[in-house]
């Protein structure tokens, strides 16, 4: 717990840092102190809104208990369970299966399953799932989780800023500087997601989700079907922001690059394993 808030300020410090950084590379002193009340800014914006962004972007919609019933009321239950205040509830209208979990902290947080996880799973395969996130909540995952996504895709600003800035010479051809920039820009984003997220986490939602629910046979046997589906079954809005893939129980991404560039999920197996040997 206290080590997620030191990675947390240590991230807000290093994008500042960074925005800085670049905003003087392209545009000298006046870049550089426009860059950092950019960097500023988005480390505020990120704390309050990063969760609210993330499920509008992926148009999630809240439900209650009137609405949906099956999953309001299974998360209700089991949010009891764990001790934690009930989180509200949001479905995404997806076929691939998958569910994450977002906010600043047990008392501001938001579950969201995809309608396809709904679907596929079993009642009892569900809760297994849902009670992974609420122990992401439980751990305070969910803060470095949203906020790392969050600043990871405003990193994608600063190409825009230095095309706006410095993006040609006054030959009308393309700044070098600015060239370069890009093109590290999306392996920059991937590191900062694998420095500040470990992949250990995963096993501790695993490990948290099976004592919540108290049934680790279920949730091993969810993983199992998401991982055979959700990787031919495409979430486009995964595949348009990969920084957010890290805060899924399963791997969203289709493949190639931006799979390995944004993963910070242990192998299925081992997790499977893991929570089988807790029986």
């Amino acid at each position: 717990m206290f080590g997620n808030w030191i990675k947390t300020t240590i991230l807000m410090a290093g994008i500042v840092a960074l925005f800085g950084a670049m905003g003087a590379a392209i545009g000298g002193q006046q870049g550089m102190l426009i860059a950092l009340v950019m960097g500023g800014a988005m480390n505020v914006w990120a704390y309050w809104f990063s969760d609210k962004m993330v499920l509008k972007m992926y148009k999630a919609r809240e439900v209650d208990a009137a609405s949906s019933p099956y999953l309001y009321n299974m998360v209700a239950e089991l949010a009891r369970r764990a001790e934690l205040p009930m989180p509200k509830v949001y479905i995404i209208d997806e076929a691939q299966p998958n569910a994450f979990a977002t906010g600043r902290n047990p008392d501001n947080a938001a579950v969201a399953a995809t309608t396809g996880i709904i679907r596929m799973l079993s009642e009892r395969e569900l809760r297994g799932v849902m009670a992974h996130e609420l122990a992401h909540v439980k751990n305070r995952d969910i803060l470095i989780s949203t906020i790392s996504a969050t600043i990871a895709g405003a990193i994608s600003m600063l190409a825009n800023f230095g095309m706006f800035f410095g993006g040609r010479d006054g030959e009308e051809r393309p700044n070098p500087i600015v060239s370069i920039a890009m093109m590290i820009l999306a392996p920059l984003a991937g590191m900062l997601i694998q420095m500040a997220i470990s992949r250990t986490r995963e096993f501790g939602a695993d490990r948290g989700g099976a004592e919540i629910s108290g049934d680790p046979d279920a949730l091993a046997s969810a993983l199992g079907k998401i991982d055979a589906y959700a990787r031919g079954i495409p979430m486009h809005t995964a595949e348009q922001h990969p920084e957010t893939a890290q805060m899924m129980i399963m791997n969203p991404l289709s493949g190639g690059g931006l799979r390995g560039l944004f993963s910070t999920h242990p192998s299925t197996q081992e997790r499977i394993a893991r929570l089988q040997a807790m029986r």
